[in-house]
């Protein structure tokens, strides 16, 4: 396909948005312009840039844009799915902020407003928009990565409080966040995905130690936590006890399925794929002109998936294992359009400082999409999930 026909595909892709969607992605898009930062922020894998994204978050809170969805108690704006994905539109295009609490506001939000109680909705969704609890992800351990079932860390429940022994390795946002929500092992004769709960804990309590953990570009992006006989209250736990792969399962779906990974991320990288792509058209070979057409239209597709999966959850459905087939789909789309872009750049992708060299970001960005077919639950179990659950094949 030849990319001067790239106008006509998008008219015959096109969503239809009522006169009040486009009202409302005016008024974003005009908050959007008023707030931004002034400039780039650092990233937030260091102490310095992880609270200016902290501020940030207070920023979008002060005008509830934290999580449109949620009700207006809780520091949302009562919206719908699409009017959240119109909002992600917006925020992507404007190139803001990267959402630091988005272990928060996109996973354990959602969660507890299916699990959690009035006391726990209350006491941490505020909190969660404002930017005051930053969250980490506690789920995989030194011997239970892909395979969550084997998670041995232990919950012991006694006088009131759980007391909580363990490790827990490569907890995104952990070397600065504040609170952690995870799985353990709260019945200590249970095997597999029985006999876990899943419970809520602040990470400045006695007994916990974090080691942050350098990733590629040398910024600790996840963490090793230790517990040492941490005494966490019994009314952080979500749910029942026992209960915890339950809602773990929940949490996985939002982040494979709908809420982590917004089809705008990879709009705008598809778009900024291909204004690269024709600064540097002279330099590529033609076969680079059919790359460049596969990452829109994959882009394109995700997001008309995305918005079906909207309409269908607005209509009383439910996300289950299908979430696996789009986990799969972005995390190699993701990887792929970066390995595009550092391809059109040759050796000067290797240039890693984004205040001199324009093509910085995506070397950087390379690297994380690297991590994409691993985290959300390696692809490789996504794959045993498709064939067992959706088309019925033999374990």
């Amino acid at each position: 396909m030849h990319l001067l026909k790239k106008e006509t595909l998008i008219l015959k892709m096109q969503i239809k948005f009522t006169e009040a969607q486009e009202k409302f992605r005016n008024e974003v898009r005009l908050w959007l312009q008023d707030n931004l930062p002034k400039k780039p922020l650092q990233s937030l894998d260091t102490q310095e840039g992880f609270e200016l994204h902290r501020e940030w978050e207070r920023t979008l809170d002060s005008g509830n844009w934290s999580m449109v969805t949620w009700p207006k108690e809780y520091g949302g704006r009562g919206l719908n799915l699409i009017e959240w994905l119109i909002f992600e539109e917006e925020y992507y295009r404007a190139d803001a902020p990267t959402r630091v609490n988005q272990n928060g506001v996109f996973l354990l939000g959602p969660t507890l407003m299916e699990f959690g109680t009035d006391q726990q909705k209350n006491k941490f969704l505020k909190a969660m928009a404002s930017g005051d609890h930053i969250w980490a992800q506690g789920w995989s351990e030194p011997g239970a990565g892909s395979d969550m079932a084997a998670i041995r860390s232990t919950a012991v429940h006694e006088d009131g409080f759980f007391t909580i022994n363990g490790q827990k390795t490569w907890s995104s946002r952990a070397s600065y966040a504040d609170w952690m929500f995870g799985l353990f092992r709260s019945d200590l004769s249970s095997e597999r995905h029985k006999g876990l709960s899943f419970i809520l804990t602040p990470l400045d309590l006695p007994g916990i130690t974090v080691r942050p953990i350098p990733q590629l570009d040398g910024e600790p992006g996840f963490a090793e936590i230790y517990f040492d006989d941490v005494k966490v209250p019994v009314e952080n736990l979500i749910g029942k006890e026992g209960d915890g792969w339950k809602i773990a399962m929940a949490t996985a779906g939002f982040e494979r399925g709908l809420m982590l990974r917004s089809p705008a991320r990879f709009q705008q990288t598809a778009a900024k794929l291909l204004a690269l792509y024709l600064e540097n058209k002279s330099e590529c070979s033609p076969a680079m002109q059919s790359k460049i057409v596969d990452a829109w239209s994959k882009s394109e597709s995700y997001a008309l998936s995305i918005y079906q999966t909207a309409s269908h959850l607005m209509a009383g459905g439910s996300i289950g294992s299908e979430s696996s087939l789009g986990k799969i789909f972005w995390s190699e789309l993701d990887y792929m359009m970066h390995e595009t872009a550092l391809k059109i750049l040759g050796a000067s992708a290797e240039l890693v400082d984004e205040e001199k060299h324009n093509g910085a970001k995506w070397i950087k960005g390379f690297m994380f999409s690297y991590a994409g077919p691993i985290y959300a639950g390696t692809n490789e179990i996504q794959k045993n999930i498709i064939a067992e659950r959706l088309l019925g094949l033999p374990r």
